[in-house]
């Protein structure tokens, strides 16, 4: 990681630097409005300044720091890369558009975010107890497809929402049955199963909804939810508190999954099957029923962030619309090192690639628009090649448990 960051670093210092227009500054508007206050970095200096601080950052963690530091070190050389990024692409877009809505990005990276979020909860419901589930995409499938069709014809959200957590309770009853009960493997289970409802979803769009899209593909959409006084701090406040129900929902859930796995008892028992079911199962815990649980408790999570894409994202559901979202929400879950909060964490720094590469886009950025909008992904692979060796998934994660 130390190597890899003092690289990146010495490319934004020195690429971006020469890049960056030393006439033209980049600004960051602090406000929803455009002639409020914004902080002004100068585009070539901020390029440079914010590649050295990169490469520090690389060049701590290269020659050695203690294990608590990582995490800081890590942020720090994220953060400083992707200005040294902007300061560069805002100093050479298009006149009078050399400025990022900070509000408007933080709002966007959330929204974005939202699916990834449940996705990645998830995986660490199903992971912290042994079970591996790669079936993510095929959840946020069957949950988007139920999702938009019972909202459709019952003209409720709300009933929208339900039918997308029970659609992905029986998608995850499949994958606990077969994975615990019949010993299969689980990534190749998790692999059929997404190809499963790719092709289910796919027939029955074209069986039903496709002939009358009126009828059965044009949901209700979330509305959103003002706080009050929170929704008045400035840039967080309008952008995560005048927010919709999914949002909410998946922070409660990050809040409550952690409590629950690491200052509950359920939390100690799904940590022990995880990481130890033998040993587990010695003291009495049922190792079998544990798993159960928790992969029937993820499928209705994931099954809600499909429903995000048909009730708040997209509006209406399309084939294979999720385009591999639930693998980048498996990358957030091992960037994350399979903890709700690094999840949360993991998951905002893809939706920040999605929504930027969107905006670089508007303010005719020289990169081509097809590498642009292949940043989500690229900070994916990137993510999860540089922690291999670095994090460690639980022991028992995708071992079958037969009792002796």
């Amino acid at each position: 990681m130390g190597a890899v960051f003092t690289a990146l670093g010495v490319l934004g210092t020195v690429v971006f630097g020469a890049l960056a227009s030393s006439t033209v500054d980049a600004r960051f508007l602090l406000t929803e409005n455009l002639e409020g206050a914004d902080l002004v970095i100068p585009g070539k200096a901020g390029a440079i300044g914010f590649g050295l601080v990169c490469v520090a950052a690389g060049v701590t963690m290269l020659v050695g720091v203690a294990e608590r530091w990582f995490p800081w070190l890590l942020g720090v050389a994220i953060v400083s890369l992707v200005m040294s990024f902007l300061c560069w692409q805002l100093s050479t877009a298009r006149p009078g558009l050399n400025f990022l809505p900070l509000v408007d990005v933080v709002r966007g990276s959330f929204t974005a975010a939202i699916p990834l979020i449940l996705g990645a909860l998830a995986g660490v419901l199903c992971e912290r107890s042994g079970v591996i589930n790669v079936a993510i995409e095929g959840h946020f499938l069957v949950g988007a497809f139920a999702g938009a069709l019972v909202a459709t014809i019952a003209a409720s959200v709300w009933a929208g929402i339900l039918a997308a957590a029970v659609a992905g309770l029986l998608l995850a009853l499949l994958l606990a049955v077969l994975a615990i009960r019949y010993l299969v493997d689980q990534v190749v289970l998790g692999v059929v199963l997404n190809l499963l409802a790719l092709g289910l979803t796919g027939f029955l769009y074209e069986e039903i909804m496709k002939a009358d899209q009126d009828a059965y593909n044009n949901p209700p959409q979330v509305t959103n939810w003002s706080i009050p006084l929170l929704s008045k701090i400035p840039i967080i406040g309008p952008a995560l508190f005048t927010e919709d129900f999914f949002l909410y929902f998946a922070l409660l859930l990050v809040v409550v999954i952690h409590i629950g796995l690491f200052r509950t008892r359920w939390g100690l028992r799904v940590r022990a099957v995880g990481e130890h079911p033998t040993a587990a199962d010695t003291v009495g815990v049922r190792v079998r029923l544990v798993r159960y649980r928790n992969v029937l408790l993820a499928g209705i999570v994931a099954g809600v962030g499909g429903a995000s894409f048909t009730l708040a994202l997209a509006g209406t559901f399309n084939k294979n619309m999720t385009a591999g979202k639930g693998f980048i929400a498996l990358a957030a879950l091992i960037f994350g090192r399979w903890s709700p909060i690094g999840a949360l964490l993991a998951a905002l720094l893809f939706g920040f690639a999605d929504k930027l590469a969107g905006y670089l886009q508007n303010i005719g950025s020289v990169i081509p628009s097809e590498f642009l909008a292949m940043l989500p992904y690229l900070a994916t692979i990137f993510a999860v090649a540089g922690l291999v060796g670095r994090v460690r998934a639980p022991a028992a994660d995708g071992k079958p448990y037969v009792k002796g």
